[in-house]
């Protein structure tokens, strides 16, 4: 396995919403290691994050894991200056967001945390052990391991807070986009490029960017590999990553966009691109054509037996077992034992009927188990979190949910642009009302003069 960041890789892809101004895992100092000492010297406060701080130690730890993940490629990292300013904009970044959770009562069990390792380790193909075993073969503690992980799990539903009463889709809005003659199906694998200008910027701040991103394509068209670029020249969060934006579809990347992507080849490059928080630089790395969506679905009807106050689980688990044997040894109606003993409220008036469905759209244990039977065929009985189901399979069909899909995706388009725009917005203006004190001089943007950017909070 890769360093430490690989692991961030991989969380990040566990926390689905996450978007990725917070989807990388930077490893934090160890816990328990001594605060004052690093490498033989007194380890100093590097940044002063309203009323957290970042010392010296942690960004060294976050810098020494980015220069390991790039041994082999040490060329594609920027100078070290630039490297350690963009490493501590992320932690920076990263505090910020757990404090404003922290203020907003968001907060992470240790129950999510276990999944979200657990999730680590299956992707890596590990057992928990081996997880452990391999951060700390890697020189970090599995206590910061852990730690990290929460904190992308409270970014999470920080994002998630946030977006949640500002995002909104009609299906005004999907019909529209589907009939918008600048509509494009299909889907893109993306790099990009961002060059920042700050919330309320000025002019002066505007072409500053403007000639950042102007000397990042004559790199480009010097010779300069892409992903190096984008780690050399840009400010988003996914730079040190190649600014890799993976797949996605045409129609969730902003219009204006989209326009001077499609015009692209594999493997070329836009222009630099005016947009509402700076310039960008996009590469058009694969395309692929949107194929039908053809699913087997499904005709069933069930009842269900599930204990309450008076019904304990055994004797719920006996009831169906009898109910099985009236209907496959005495052959007894379905529909009329449904109406009469099923307790699933929306099925059980209607004989049990389920209607056509896909395969887990009624659970994974359903879904399982209705693969398994023939058509009329009743099966033994399911225990599901709801209770004990007996369920009997009616039928089996093709679908083409194509046109269905294409809608689904559209609002799910609108919706992750929507999202993407708000949350992006409230990290900008997040980061600029923050008190922000960086100490050490090398480590400031030689653009940003004030020695913080807000006061702190009382």
């Amino acid at each position: 396995m890769k360093q430490i960041l690989a692991y961030s890789l991989l969380a990040a892809s566990i926390l689905a919403v996450v978007p990725a101004a917070q989807a990388q895992l930077l490893p934090s100092a160890q816990p328990g290691q001594d605060m004052s000492v690093s490498n033989g010297s007194l380890d100093r406060i590097v940044a002063v994050v309203e009323e957290d701080v970042i010392l010296q130690s942690e960004l060294d730890e976050a810098i020494n894991a980015i220069v390991r993940q790039y041994a082999s490629n040490p060329g594609q990292l920027p100078p070290k200056d630039v490297l350690a300013r963009q490493v501590l904009d992320r932690l920076i970044l990263m505090k910020l967001q757990v404090q404003r959770a922290n203020d907003q009562n968001i907060h992470v069990s240790d129950q999510e945390i276990d999944q979200a390792a657990a999730n680590v380790a299956q992707q890596n193909k590990m057992s928990l052990d081996q997880l452990r075993g391999a951060v700390e073969q890697d020189g970090y503690s599995y206590a910061g391991f852990r730690q990290q992980l929460a904190d992308q799990i409270i970014a999470q539903k920080l994002h998630e807070s946030v977006v949640r009463d500002q995002v909104t889709v009609t299906d005004a809005e999907v019909n529209n986009l589907l009939a918008s003659p600048t509509y494009k199906a299909g889907e893109v694998h993306l790099a990009h490029i961002q060059i920042s200008t700050p919330a309320g910027g000025s002019a002066s701040d505007i072409a500053q960017a403007q000639a950042k991103a102007e000397d990042a394509i004559k790199a480009i068209k010097g010779g300069m590999d892409f992903n190096a670029a984008a780690i050399r020249f840009s400010d988003a969060p996914d730079a040190l990553d190649g600014g890799d934006l993976g797949w996605r579809r045409l129609d969730e990347v902003p219009p204006a966009f989209a326009d001077a992507v499609s015009s692209l080849k594999p493997g070329e490059t836009t222009a630099a691109l005016r947009g509402p928080t700076g310039f960008h630089i996009l590469k058009l790395v694969e395309t692929r054509d949107p194929g039908r969506q053809i699913v087997t679905e499904y005709h069933a009807r069930q009842i269900l037996i599930k204990p309450s106050e008076i019904v304990t689980p055994e004797q719920a688990e006996k009831k169906a077992d009898d109910i099985y044997t009236r209907l496959v040894d005495k052959h007894e109606d379905f529909a009329k034992i449904a109406k009469d003993e099923s307790k699933d409220n929306t099925t059980a008036n209607n004989g049990g009927d389920m209607g056509w469905f896909a395969k887990d759209a009624w659970g994974a244990a359903i879904g399982n188990s209705i693969d398994q039977l023939k058509d009329n065929e009743v099966s033994h009985p399911i225990q599901t979190d709801a209770g004990w189901i007996v369920l009997q399979r009616l039928g089996t069909r093709q679908s083409d949910l194509t046109d269905q899909l294409r809608r689904d995706q559209a609002r799910q388009a609108i919706g992750n642009r929507k999202a993407d725009e708000a949350y992006e917005n409230y990290l900008r203006e997040l980061r600029s009302s923050s008190y922000v004190d960086i100490r050490v001089p090398e480590l400031k943007d030689p653009d940003d003069k004030s020695p913080a950017t807000a006061q702190p909070a009382p």
